[in-house]
């Protein structure tokens, strides 16, 4: 008898739960067991591992196998045990020395040849094993991806033979070293190359400064789904923690193909009006994120906020306010990040054209009622900025843009700055975004004179805000005041931040 311990990781949400693979070689009749809550990709790898084997030119032991995943009680799913596993049996079998492979870890799918192929979440799984002080043996496939968390050894094979080789110290497998490449800034689109729209382009700066949700309204292709797109060119870049913790997020998704060029570039997530609630906060038998957790320290885009069904908006209000997203199963639970950007976009009435200088809108005072009433109360008061996007005219869209499509005072690079510094007033006043700022901290760094005590009130009383309307104003006109370089919060501040809930009241 005999019996060799190795590990490995499974996927659980964002984290990477370690496994540790145990394999024990018993006589008696031939035969096979993996134990351990394997899912059914996970039972057939039996048939890989043993096909790889006999490829590899190993000799397949006779005799009872049993192999168990442990924790017991954790879920196990997909081929990205097949590698662990055959080592497993190779080191029990004593066709590997069993005594270095506790200084790794082991992710691959086998093919019937040996060859490796590549497994998705890899990422959370680097993280993990890096906190652990291993090094990672992968496919080479995987390698790019994993070589994005600094400070761990990763060593890439292309065939079961190939680690083999370098666990008996005959051929070691070279630690991979990532192509040097040139930084460069994500590649963003320009503010500058929006034409007009100043108080809404001012809107979005305020919204990028003090990371509030925004909600444009105004007629069709007046460029509301153009501003949206360049709000993440105007937010800080991410620091390496954060990018690693949205790009973990993109690796768990089966939704895309995660390409490690993009690990640094804020996500942009733009769903289609029909998606559904699923879609958006995330779920499965094993839950995976949704939309809202793929926008993770991103910006999501409702166009069209209207058309979506009232259901599935109303599961933004919860992520909206503490930033998490739960998802609770028979079998599984998964928490995920969701600190995203909300912006959306919507028309004035049902045709569009409510308010327009051309007099084409012919929508009942009933229709536009039933069309705004698509979105709830309480989903409109958690959105921090409402902001009309008029009609151009002619002379205006054929015009020069300020500064140039190239940037100057109108573009994203200048007002990045702008947003930068107002960050970090923020940061360093009270540790977080004006928009995430507790009731205490409302309180502290919010505070208002007389002369804005008493515009605060006629604001109030006009347009019937809500208290939580009346914390967002406040932390609005805040950013206002940080974008301005002040200490305190002037009338002008307060007045520019009531200014931008007036929309959801209709009265504009």
């Amino acid at each position: 008898m005999s019996l060799c311990v190795l590990h490995s990781r499974a996927r659980e949400g964002i984290a990477a739960p370690l496994v540790t693979v145990e394999v024990h070689l018993a006589g008696g009749l031939p035969a096979l067991s993996i134990v351990g809550l394997p899912e059914l990709a996970v039972r057939e790898s039996k048939d890989r591992v043993r096909g790889a084997l006999l490829n590899g030119r190993f000799q397949f032991p006779l005799g009872r196998i049993t192999i168990n995943l442990a924790p017991a009680d954790l879920p196990k799913e997909g081929g990205r045990f097949d590698l662990a596993i055959a080592l497993g049996i190779l080191g029990a079998s004593g066709q590997v020395q069993s005594s270095r492979l506790g200084a790794y870890e082991f992710l691959g799918e086998l093919a019937l040849s040996g060859d490796l192929r590549p497994v998705s979440a890899l990422l959370p799984a680097a993280l993990a094993t890096r906190a652990a002080g291993r090094e990672l043996i992968v496919p080479v496939e995987n390698a790019a991806e994993a070589a994005l968390v600094g400070g761990l050894k990763i060593r890439p094979a292309h065939h079961l033979m190939e680690v083999c080789g370098h666990l008996n110290g005959t051929q070691p497998l070279p630690v991979y070293v990532p192509e040097a490449a040139p930084e460069r800034d994500p590649d963003y689109p320009d503010l500058a190359e929006v034409r007009g729209q100043e108080q809404a382009k001012r809107a979005l700066e305020v919204a990028a400064a003090g990371a509030h949700s925004l909600l444009f309204i105004g007629p069709p292709g007046t460029g509301k789904s153009m501003l949206a797109n360049r709000l993440p060119g105007l937010l800080p870049p991410l620091t390496e923690a954060e990018a690693l913790e949205s790009a973990a997020l993109r690796s768990i998704s089966d939704r895309d193909a995660f390409d490690p060029a993009t690990w640094r570039q804020r996500p942009f997530r733009a769903p289609h009006h029909t998606a559904s609630g699923v879609a958006l906060v995330g779920g499965g038998s094993n839950p995976r994120p949704g939309e809202i957790s793929l926008a993770h320290l991103g910006v999501l885009f409702l166009d069209e906020l209207p058309e979506f069904d009232r259901r599935v908006l109303e599961v933004l209000r919860e992520p909206l306010e503490s930033g998490r997203i739960h998802i609770s199963r028979a079998a599984h639970q998964a928490e995920f990040p969701a600190r995203f950007q909300l912006v959306a976009a919507m028309n004035p009435c049902p045709c569009g054209y409510l308010g327009d200088s051309s007099g084409r809108c012919h929508c009942s005072a009933e229709a536009v009622a039933r069309y705004r009433g698509r979105i709830s109360g309480p989903l409109l008061d958690r959105i921090d900025m409402h902001v009309e996007v008029p009609r151009l005219d002619l002379a205006r869209l054929a015009g020069p843009t300020p500064g140039g499509v190239t940037g100057g005072a109108a573009g994203s690079a200048a007002a990045r700055l702008r947003v930068a510094a107002a960050r970090e007033r923020a940061q360093a006043r009270a540790g977080r975004p004006n928009a995430t700022l507790r009731p205490r901290e409302i309180e502290r760094d919010c505070a208002l004179d007389d002369q804005c005590q008493r515009l605060m009130q006629q604001a109030l009383t006009r347009l019937a805000l809500s208290a939580r309307a009346y914390h967002r104003i406040l932390k609005v006109a805040r950013t206002i005041a940080d974008l301005a370089d002040a200490d305190t919060i002037t009338p002008a501040h307060l007045g520019e931040a009531v200014g931008y809930r007036r929309l959801d009241r209709g009265t504009a």
